[in-house]
């Protein structure tokens, strides 16, 4: 009777082996790497807006001494910047608080589903709201208040437009990295 019984046993075992085998197992602790590898993105994306802020805060206020711009367009240019890096800031910090290693599943897809939502609301909303006016305010500073007597003001301005539509793709593009990043993480935890 237990010779029957460790028999069968066995040959549970053996189908059950040969059924795992067939499967791909992927370990909780690769899965959780791959998440923290793909975060890369976003960090990056948050660096970048960060240097521009940076770099923007500085140039900004020395293109006054030369006439390129009013005082107040810089301080407008620097405060929409500085409110740009705390918003950043606030919308990375959940992320940036995550350890993959040790946090829930659910707690790393909710966070980074918040973290999509809010960079999306961020592109579709605001960036319009802020973006337009100051590149309008910066064509008349440059097209109309300060350029040389005689010149066509569209001359100036053209180029600015351009480099508008040169910078908003490159901004889009690290957009669109950082969302990625949030969704590949939110569709890895969905195939757990």
């Amino acid at each position: 009777m237990e010779d029957m019984n460790y028999e069968q046993m066995r040959n549970q075992m053996a189908i059950l082996k040969e059924h795992l085998d067939k499967q791909e197992i992927v370990s909780n602790r690769l899965l959780r790497e791959t998440m923290k590898s793909k975060t890369k993105d976003i960090k990056y994306t948050r660096n970048m807006v960060y240097g521009a802020a940076a770099l923007c805060l500085i140039i900004y206020p020395l293109t006054t001494l030369s006439n390129v711009w009013s005082w107040p367009f810089a301080l407008a240019t620097c405060a929409m910047m500085m409110f740009c890096v705390l918003a950043t800031y606030f919308i990375h910090r959940p992320v940036e608080r995550l350890n993959y290693m040790t946090a829930d599943l659910a707690t790393v897809a909710r966070v980074m589903a918040k973290f999509k939502k809010q960079y999306d609301d961020w592109l579709h909303f605001v960036t319009p709201a802020l973006i337009i006016p100051w590149l309008a305010w910066a064509c008349y500073e440059v097209g109309w208040k300060h350029a040389p007597a005689g010149s066509n003001p569209w001359m100036l301005v053209v180029p600015m437009l351009v480099g508008g539509c040169v910078g908003g793709l490159i901004g889009y593009r690290f957009h669109r990295k950082a969302v990625n990043a949030a969704q590949d993480i939110i569709e890895q935890i969905e195939e757990q």
